[in-house]
């Protein structure tokens, strides 16, 4: 009833599975495969929304046959809670029945009204719409229905096929309550399909009837062996490519109309003989069956020593006597094992015992092929033409990736229709591009065969082909090219003779030539050549190569403008992330990016320069791919710079930030949403400042994950730092952590790309990269490598962003602070003390304007501000001034009237200095101002060097 191993039931399952979980092993195969493409689809447990059909047609084919089994069931359930249904190829119903009348006064219009329609994409998992894509019979029990409205129901359906094609015409459902679950339906509903699919049988045409009522009679006159179904047969242990071998001879054996015995052998060493039998219906019709004789069904089922047995699941979805359409359009094939009540009653007949059919020794037998001579090989050829068909739209186009697609085309086509298949593409193609000269840029990109060592022009390289080339003739006309002998096509050898005769050694002899077109653009040309089967290509085959390339060409349009859009978005992407960063010493830096396989994302890094030798680590995600996540990291980007810019805490950036996101999503929501929009905007963020006068780091984040620190002695931490909301939920405050951070310490900031994943455990995760980051004298550069080795996925689902960087302190020797109080007094002797500090740090060329300016910055302290008032120096890359005192007012630069005393300091600050601002504290404020210094970047030592070698100095 649904209820798989380790005793966990489906209804847990389901629960399990909508709430992102993996249920796998926990309930079956086809249900959980069910409720993944219902998910894909879009469709809601709450919300399945049936459509209803008013135009079907209720006086069908299909209902004419099935209203006396239908009576008939009605009849049988009568009095029990029981609703009979049946659906067309669609899924929509065109008839119920009730074995309690009064149900139909009861239940919802979409369990008793026929026109709705139960197929999977629009109702998830049920029995009609499961017993469509799975084309056999299946059950579905209570939590196993992907509705919520159908939690309390069980249900058995099964297709009912035409017997000649093999097609589904419809499908026939029993539902009933949970509590009537009874294996015991299933023989019911067997029966019940298979007696509605006899008398869809004898609605088909009457030569077809003769054949098989010839088939059945005599059978009927030779009980040797045990008849038996097509269904049954395939359950003696013969898959799908057991069949296709046995219906490949069986094809041969009606073309030559003798009767013959051939025995076939099977992979793992097993061996079917196949009966080909001449017969006359009473109207005088000349046909052929094939049969197909297997040994007991233990026998058969148990494969030679070393041998794979075959798996039973493909067995069901192919029966083994699939139909084949003959050339004059009738249907030929998959027969039952009756026509009539009476051909029923004479199919099978039991074994006396000790005899041939007894349980020893026992044989089974079952009809592959029936059919006029002459039109059976014929007949299988189409068949198998149109299955290739079909399988190539499954196969063909899986990834959006040119070469792999191109791949697929060439792996489809060998070996049921070519032998080798190259595929040559314009390189413009593989770039995403239109070609502009697609004959003249061609591209080698696929060369397969059943062989590897046939000398075929490598892929890999570009292939200059001549206008006579069978392959540039084809593109040029835009259709395809049979060379049925290439030892006669003098375009294809004149191309290189010396190659086309290697190829001719080979045994390579036929060729078709079928250009790769879409929207009416030349995206290439496949090439499917000939060498094992001696007889050469044909017109059909021409058609059915023109037909693969065809759907190819659409998949690999398709990967092409996904490649140019690709490149596009990761364009715009790597244009809005730093190229390069601006000199400091606080940190040495690398970082990588990585696109998703999906998309591009939103993930980004930044590193910002700050006041006073301080620096900047940002990491941010913003939610989604494509190009409308790039362009939001572009505008967080751009303005988290802004933020930085006034020197605010990590706490007061990411609120700014917060509120960007919140008016970005607004406005996204009172506007039409675009094509690669989702009207919604989500973000991560970690911002972390870093001062190396202090080695104090000061972080902050929202949602977004911690970073890791590596100490000096290789310890590596995940600081617990506060997480914050995601940015953009607004109305939360945010909170910042600080530690402190020795020098050679590593930062490492990360997105949730490197560590995150639906199949991966992030314990597990973050184990190994904190083994990847216990190195503590790597450079940061050998550390991104080590973590991407360690930690990225296989196939990242999410595009990954790294930043490492790795401190510095400055050293104690250049940095120069002084005390003191709101006393006009003091400003000469802290000149002095700061001409003599420059003296000592050999700056005596900015003496003056440092004294200069400091005279202006104390001066306006000691008025305007409060005490304590500190002075300190920093020599870095540049000269840095700092005047604090514990005022919040804020300086501001103007200029001064010509009557006004003041108003001129700041102004002569702004000329003096290379840059200057104000940060403000928890204590009060700082202004700062930077100068230039001839040697910019000068660390201790690094002056004196270059004077030492100057005797005059």
């Amino acid at each position: 009833m649904g209820l798989m191993g380790d005793g966990i039931g489906p209804a847990h399952a389901r629960e399990q599975f909508l709430r992102g979980g993996s249920p796998e092993g926990t309930v079956r195969g086809a249900i959980l495969s069910s409720w993944q493409r219902s998910v894909s689809l879009g469709l809601s447990p709450e919300g399945c929304e049936l459509p209803y059909l008013q135009d079907l047609d209720l006086d069908n084919r299909l209902v004419r046959a099935a209203k006396p089994v239908l009576d008939r069931l009605e009849s049988r359930f009568a009095g029990r809670n029981m609703n009979v249904s049946l659906a067309d190829a669609r899924g929509a119903v065109l008839q119920r029945r009730f074995g309690e009348a009064s149900l139909v006064r009861r239940l919802a219009a979409i369990q008793s009204v026929p026109g709705f329609v139960f197929a999977e994409q629009f109702g998830g998992t049920n029995g009609i719409g499961l017993a469509l894509a799975e084309r056999q019979l299946i059950n579905v029990y209570g939590a196993e229905h992907f509705a919520e409205r159908s939690q309390s129901s069980a249900c058995s359906a099964i297709p009912v096929r035409d017997l000649l094609s093999g097609r589904i015409e419809g499908i026939l459902c029993f539902g009933f309550p949970l509590a009537d679950a009874d294996v015991a339906l299933n023989a019911v509903i067997r029966s019940a399909a298979g007696a509605i699919e006899r008398r869809l049988l004898e609605q088909s045409s009457t030569r077809e009837r003769a054949l098989l009522q010839a088939y059945l009679d005599a059978r009927r006159r030779s009980p040797a062996r045990e008849a038996t179904d097509d269904g049954e047969l395939a359950e003696s242990g013969l898959d799908w490519r057991d069949q296709m071998i046995l219906k490949e001879k069986a094809a041969d054996l009606m073309a030559s109309a003798q009767r013959a015995a051939v025995e076939v052998a099977l992979p793992g060493g097993r061996r079917v003989t196949l009966l080909s039998r001449p017969m006359t219906s009473p109207s005088g019709v000349e046909g052929v069956a094939i049969e197909a004789v297997l040994p007991s069904r233990q026998h058969l089922a148990v494969p030679a020593e070393g041998a794979v047995a075959p798996t039973p699941t493909a067995q069901a979805v192919a029966p083994m006597a699939q139909p084949a359409l003959a050339p004059s359009g009738r249907l030929r094939g998959r027969v039952p094992a009756a026509v009539s009540d009476r051909a029923a009653a004479t199919a099978r007949e039991p074994a006396a015992p000790g005899t041939a059919g007894s349980t020893s020794g026992r044989t089974t037998s079952g009809l592959v092929l029936v059919g006029e001579p002459g039109v059976g090989m014929y007949a299988v050829a189409a068949r198998r033409r149109l299955e290739l068909l079909s399988e190539a739209s499954a196969r063909i186009g899986t990834t959006l990736d040119v070469s792999h697609t191109a791949r697929e085309l060439a792996e489809m086509a060998v070996p049921r229709l070519a032998d080798f298949v190259t595929i040559d593409v314009p390189q413009a193609v593989l770039r995403g591009e239109e070609p502009t000269d697609p004959h003249g840029e061609l591209f080698r990109t696929v060369v397969h065969g059943y062989r590897e060592d046939c000398p075929f022009y490598p892929a890999g390289r570009q292939v200059h082909l001549r206008p006579t080339t069978p392959q540039l003739r084809c593109m040029a006309s835009g259709h395809p090219i049979l060379e049925p002998d290439l030892r006669t096509a003098a375009g294809w050898i004149a191309q290189d003779p010396w190659h086309a005769q290697r190829l001719l050694d080979h045994n390579v002899h036929s060729l078709i030539a079928v250009p790769l077109v879409a929207r009416g653009i030349a995206l290439g040309v496949a090439s499917f050549y000939r060498s094992r089967d001696p007889a050469p290509f044909g017109d059909d085959d021409r058609s059915l190569a023109q037909e693969l390339a065809t759907r190819a060409a659409i998949c690999i349009d398709n990967a092409r403008r996904y490649t140019r859009e690709h490149t596009m978005v990761l364009a715009l992407q790597r244009s809005l992330l730093p190229r390069s960063f601006p000199e400091q010493s606080a940190v040495e830096i690398a970082h990588r990016y990585l696109p998703a396989e999906s998309g591009v994302g939103g993930d980004w890094f930044d590193v910002i320069p700050l006041s006073s030798t301080r620096v900047a680590l940002v990491v941010g995600d913003v939610v989604g791919h494509g190009m409308h996540a790039a362009a939001t990291m572009g505008r967080l980007r751009t303005a988290a710079r802004n933020f930085a810019e006034l020197d605010l805490a990590p706490d007061e950036v990411l609120t700014h930030l917060d509120n960007l996101v919140g008016r970005l999503d607004r406005d996204e929501s009172s506007e039409e949403a675009s094509s690669d929009s989702s009207g919604m905007i989500g973000a991560t963020c970690l911002y972390a400042i870093y001062d190396p006068t202090s080695q104090q780091c000061v972080m902050a984040r929202a949602g977004h994950p911690p970073p890791g620190v590596v100490a000096p002695d290789g310890t590596v931490t995940f600081p617990d730092l506060p997480a914050g909301p995601p940015l953009g939920l607004g109305g939360l405050p945010f909170e910042t952590a600080e530690c402190h951070l020795p020098e050679g310490s590593q930062l490492v900031l990360y997105t949730d790309g490197l560590v995150g994943g639906r199949r991966r455990d992030v314990d597990t995760v973050l184990d190994q990269l904190r083994g990847a980051l216990a190195h503590p004298n790597r450079p940061p550069e050998d550390t991104c490598e080590a973590v991407l080795r360690a930690v990225m996925p296989d196939h990242p689902a999410d595009d990954v962003a790294l930043l490492v960087a790795r401190t510095h302190a400055l050293d104690p020797h250049r940095i120069a602070t002084w005390g003191l109080t709101s006393d006009p007094a003091l400003v000469s002797g802290i000149r002095a003390a700061v001409a003599r500090q420059l003296t000592e740090w050999g700056l005596e060329e900015v003496a003056f304007p440092t004294e200069l300016l400091l005279s202006e910055l104390v001066t306006n302290a000691i008025r305007y501000g409060t005490d304590p008032i500190q002075v300190r120096l920093l020599y870095d890359r540049t000269l840095i001034c700092e005047v604090s005192d514990t005022s919040s007012t804020a300086p501001h630069l103007r200029h001064a009237a010509t009557t006004d005393e003041g108003g001129r300091g700041l102004f002569l600050v702004a000329q003096l200095a290379q840059a200057w601002g104000t940060r403000y504290t928890a204590d009060g404020k700082v202004i700062w101002a930077e100068f230039a210094l001839e040697v910019p970047g000068a660390l201790p030592g690094v002056a004196e060097s270059f004077f030492d070698d100057i005797p005059a100095i």
